[in-house]
């Protein structure tokens, strides 16, 4: 006997190894249909393998029910054909429509499926789905949406793609508009492949119930999964499968008896002591006020902090930005230094040769009249070639400045604010190097640095850089070249401060437009590339060197007014 129960141990053993549709023991194989790229619904993990809500829900099935499946996941529009041709028996997720119900048959409603159409964060407002239409907007091929989108007259410019996923991935890139995706699949495929540019801005567009369908005149394959579907719920596992993966949707029923406890334990006391009750609830709607508010206080902060992170990364990705090009103007600067060292070199030879060869010209000049020399008489030639050497002379000099300048400018800020410097020094660095956007934008540029300023304690590059930032804003916005724009420096004896003020002819800034000039990524000139960083990032080092930096407009030009406090030794003693 125990050697007969071992061989049907072995035998039970043998019979669930995949095969043919049919085992040796007669136990049919269900072929099990899905989508492999529908998560959290049905997808191919990581290892290459079936996983999913759909895919838990039927293995559960089969196990209670005491079938063999084997699952085929693969493009759901090959799979709605391979359900057609018999290549599968069953397709375990497929959303119920009037349309689709003279193909197939479905099971009763496993799941309730919600569809929201998805956008880029700067996208405009959708109210409906009649915003969509003209609109380029990406659907799943196949899917229930692609039928009611077409049905809803939304089909003119619809994108088909393979997966819900390359939906999303057509709008994130900006190559469609929206897409109309189901809402859950939709966030995890967000949070999964890390397209954070992307929102619901419609959501439940559409419901439909979710089901499992199988050919048509299938009832009897239809009536287990059924059976096995009803014995899930009954048993628990259907609420733990469905938890697991997708929350709890349906409302939880309460039973007679469990009412009648519940009225037993609660409402019979709460009625014989009104008085208390009346006491417990006033506490209680006083709790939950104050829960409330404490969770509205968190949710608040939770998004003031999660946009100063957004605004801190886009700054970090600004200054990359600003680091790489003071890298290459470095470069640049460096490059430049070369010939104009050559220059600089070569003229003053030049200019000896010149000076021991023209006695000689001027003999032969004297005796023997004018000549051509360099194609102009020499008599001409006599005036204009000193000028010429003078003016290289300077030309060059003015490069070597102004590459010193670009080269201080662009260097590595490693260095404290300890530094003891000049303004109207620092002034004139910037002028220097953006004295080619001044004359491009006005010919009225004047400057007037008072004589005997005090110094002040700060880091020279980041002051320039200030001052480079207000004189571009400036220029920017001049009009005209026939608007001027004037620099002054002094002394604020009574305050002891120095002063910068630059004031522009320009257009002028809205009031209401005053309080934000200085706040992170506020720009008015986005569509001339402004990336609202410049006056934030000039507050912030005007803050650090203890001064203030202030705006005034009337509409007709602007003032800026950075003051500075002096640098005092007997203070640092």
């Amino acid at each position: 006997m125990v050697v007969l129960a071992q061989m049907l141990l072995w035998a039970l053993l043998v019979v669930p190894v995949c095969g043919a549709a049919e085992s040796a023991a007669g136990v049919r194989t269900v072929i099990v249909g899905g989508d492999r790229d529908y998560p959290p619904y049905e997808f191919i993990d990581k290892s290459g393998h079936p996983a999913g809500y759909n895919v838990d829900l039927t293995r559960a099935i089969a196990d209670v029910m005491g079938m063999k499946v084997e699952f085929r996941l693969g493009g759901w529009s090959g799979m709605r054909s391979a359900l057609q041709s018999g290549k599968v028996d069953v397709l375990q997720g497929m959303s119920y429509s009037q349309e689709r119900s003279s193909e197939v048959d479905f099971s009763v409603p496993h799941a309730v499926v919600n569809h929201a159409v998805f956008a880029r964060k700067d996208s405009p407002y959708v109210s409906s789905l009649d915003d969509l239409k003209g609109k380029t907007v990406a659907v799943h091929r196949a899917g229930i949406m692609h039928d009611y989108l077409v049905r809803q007259g939304v089909g003119g410019k619809l994108t088909l793609t393979d997966t819900p996923a390359d939906a999303l991935r057509m709008v994130a890139s900006g190559r469609a508009d929206f897409a109309v995706v189901a809402i859950v699949p939709g966030m995890y495929m967000i949070r999964e492949l890390k397209l954070s540019n992307l929102v619901p801005v419609l959501r439940n567009v559409a419901t439909h119930r979710y089901c499992y369908a199988v050919k048509k005149g299938n009832a009897e394959l239809l009536s287990r999964f059924n059976e096995g579907l009803a014995i899930l719920k009954k048993t628990g596992q259907y609420d733990a499968i469905h938890n697991r993966w997708l929350g709890v949707v349906e409302p939880q029923t309460i039973d007679w008896w469990t009412f009648a406890k519940y009225a037993a334990v609660v409402v019979v006391p709460l009625v014989l002591l009104l008085g208390g009750f009346a006491l417990w609830s006033r506490t209680l709607h006083r709790q939950v006020a104050l829960r409330t508010a404490d969770l509205t206080r968190e949710i608040a902060e939770r998004r003031q902090v999660e946009e100063e992170l957004r605004l801190n990364q886009q700054q970090l990705v600004q200054a990359d930005k600003m680091a790489a090009l003071g890298v290459l103007v470095s470069g640049v600067a460096h490059e430049i230094n070369n010939p104009t060292g050559v220059i600089l070199l070569e003229v003053p030879i030049l200019k000896r040769f010149h000076d021991d060869s023209v006695k000689i010209l001027e003999r032969y000049y004297e005796e023997n009249g004018d000549f051509s020399c360099g194609g102009l008489p020499y008599s001409r030639m006599r005036q204009e070639i000193p000028r010429s050497l003078e003016k290289i002379q300077d030309a060059g000099k003015r490069i070597k400045r102004i590459v010193a300048d670009l080269k201080d400018f662009a260097r590595r800020d490693e260095t404290d604010c300890n530094e003891i410097l000049d303004l109207n020094a620092a002034a004139k660095a910037a002028v220097r190097l953006v004295e080619p956007t001044i004359h491009k934008a006005t010919t009225r540029f004047s400057a007037e640095y008072r004589k005997s300023l005090p110094r002040i304690r700060g880091n020279r590059q980041r002051i320039e850089q200030v001052l480079v930032n207000l004189i571009l804003n400036a220029c920017q916005a001049l009009p005209d070249p026939e608007r001027a724009i004037e620099l002054t420096t002094w002394h604020d004896v009574f305050r002891n401060q120095v002063v910068l003020r630059l004031r522009d002819q320009g257009t002028g800034i809205a009031p209401e437009h005053l309080s934000r000039l200085t706040d992170p990524f506020f720009t008015t000139k986005q569509d001339q590339g402004g990336t609202g960083l410049g006056l934030s990032v000039s507050a912030g080092i005007v803050k650090e060197h203890g001064g203030n930096l202030q705006f005034e407009s009337n509409g007709e030009g602007t003032t800026v007014t950075l003051t500075l406090p002096v640098y005092h030794e007997e203070n640092n003693a």
